[in-house]
């Protein structure tokens, strides 16, 4: 009781610090927002409803279930998770995160995935996209394509490593697999398609809409935890606390030889990637390896506003939320050792030292693919808003 009613209280005050900090740095407050409205807007909505309204349909067709039953001979013995999984990895690595846990819920609330297989995928489909380890971060931040290729290695490398390991997650769970999975494989996942189909008994037409207004509440959803994170960690970095969290990291760059001075980015990183990977890269006079480093390590915790995310994502199911946050520090660990190992060979293999890159101020309109996503961005979002809209509205009026 007592430990129930101090909780009450400290989130109580926790809550009234947070309003009294919005009321006196309003300026400061509303940079931020505005960051992260554009983060949301010009880049993360355009580019993850095109995957998630297309992941609903596939799942209403029954595509996904035939997938599943091709690829259970392979996912099965490797990560001990259904067939099913090559999907939501395919589309996690694709589109980036939330989307791992978001098709891991809904394979959940399926019926595909039981409670521990959904444990041990979600651990480890919840992964960034090639586009922003590559355009943003390494050509735009860091201006150098070969440091793209090293995060990029690292960060799937230590995501397939997570997966191998959490299939041991709970070993003695009996799972529903069976053993005569390989008898007519091909007839049995048409067989399941055609029979998902049937089950549905939805029209295109409802189809679609049900998938565009599930998936622009999922990103509004998002972009609820991107804004107040942008705001959350500028509010802290103006107060001082980044400065007191930093310093506590600091004594553990000290004991791995890592420059003090990238402790203070790194903090702001752990819960807002973007801000931190682009902090990071304003240090050139520091040793790339050790930015690398970092950045991987950023990567692959995803940030406290991605694991927000994460989180009200789960809270729908009955998927833990625990074997979610092992995963991210099994791959933070895997991920530094794959970057430590892997870039004497690839700094090898580059033109121009990886040690050499320049930190640029705009970095999302040096690169071509995202130059072109912050033109069409609005628009898309625009467009979806208004649709998800429109639908929710035709549907009241029936």
């Amino acid at each position: 009781m007592l430990k129930s009613q101090l909780k009450s209280i400290m989130l109580a005050i926790g809550a009234l610090a947070f309003a009294i900090c919005l009321i006196t740095m309003p300026t400061e407050t509303l940079a931020a927002s505005k960051r992260g409205v554009d983060i949301w807007s010009n880049t993360v909505f355009p580019s993850l409803l095109p995957f998630f309204i297309t992941g609903e349909i596939l799942i209403g067709f029954g595509v996904v279930h035939f997938i599943g039953v091709l690829f259970e001979p392979i996912m099965r013995p490797i990560f001990n998770v259904p067939g099913v999984g090559s999907f939501v990895w395919a589309m996690g690595m694709a589109s980036g995160y939330p989307a791992g846990a978001k098709f891991t819920a809904r394979m959940r609330q399926e019926g595909q995935l039981t409670q521990v297989e959904a444990e041990r995928l979600v651990a480890f489909t919840n992964a960034s996209n090639p586009l922003f380890i590559i355009a943003a971060v390494s050509v735009g931040f860091f201006q150098s394509p070969t440091l793209g290729v090293l995060l990029t290695v690292s960060h799937y490398g230590s995501n397939l490593l997570v997966g191998i390991v959490m299939r041991f997650y709970k070993a003695n769970y009996i799972s529903m697999y069976r053993k005569d999975a390989q008898q007519n494989i091909w007839k049995r996942a048409f067989k399941t398609l055609h029979h998902t189909r049937i089950k549905s008994n939805k029209p295109f037409g409802k189809l679609f809409g049900d998938a565009v207004i599930h998936s622009v509440q999922t990103l509004l959803m998002i972009g609820g935890f991107i804004i107040f994170f942008s705001v959350f960690s500028s509010i802290l970095i103006e107060i001082g606390l980044a400065d007191i969290g930093s310093q506590l990291i600091e004594t553990i760059f000290l004991r791995f030889n890592i420059p003090e001075k990238l402790a203070l980015p790194f903090f702001t990183g752990i819960f807002e990637i973007t801000l931190g990977a682009q902090q990071i890269s304003g240090y050139i006079n520091e040793p790339m390896i050790a930015k690398a480093i970092l950045v991987s390590l950023l990567l692959a915790f995803n940030g406290f506003s991605v694991q927000a995310q994460v989180a009200s994502i789960l809270a729908e199911t009955d998927i833990r939320y625990m074997p979610y946050l092992l995963g991210r520090i099994l791959q933070g660990i895997f991920s530094a050792g794959i970057v430590i190992i892997a870039s004497p060979y690839l700094m090898a293999l580059s033109p121009k030292p990886i040690g050499h890159a320049i930190a640029v101020e705009a970095p999302l309109q040096s690169s071509y693919w995202f130059s072109l996503l912050y033109q069409a961005g609005p628009i898309i979002t625009l467009v979806g808003l208004s649709s998800a809209f429109i639908l929710c509205a035709l549907r009241q009026l029936k």
